[in-house]
């Protein structure tokens, strides 16, 4: 994708999901002339903000498939996620 010009179709692609497809084509459809600009530039936003972390995931998954170390401020909350997986079961969730 690069340098291509943005377009409808290359926001569709670039966003990767069918669904926000869909509400991105719902809300430019929808939208009057003077809103149209402001809605294609909110949502070109949303897709080089999806295409930059999908890039920024490709980067660490190579970094670590090689033993390096991924960059970045991580947090380990599996301890938080295990206590309220447990306070579920105890109120009798499945």
């Amino acid at each position: 994708m690069g340098d291509a010009p943005w377009t409808i179709e290359r926001i569709c692609e670039a966003l990767g999901n069918p669904i926000l497809a869909q509400r991105f084509l719902a809300e430019i459809n929808r939208a009057t002339a003077p809103q149209l600009l402001g809605v294609f530039a909110k949502w070109q936003g949303i897709a080089q903000r999806t295409l930059s972390a999908v890039e920024r995931g490709r980067e660490a998954a190579v970094v670590e498939a090689a033993g390096g170390n991924v960059p970045g401020e991580w947090h380990d909350v599996t301890e938080s996620v295990l206590r309220e997986a447990e306070r579920i079961r105890s109120r009798g969730a499945a």
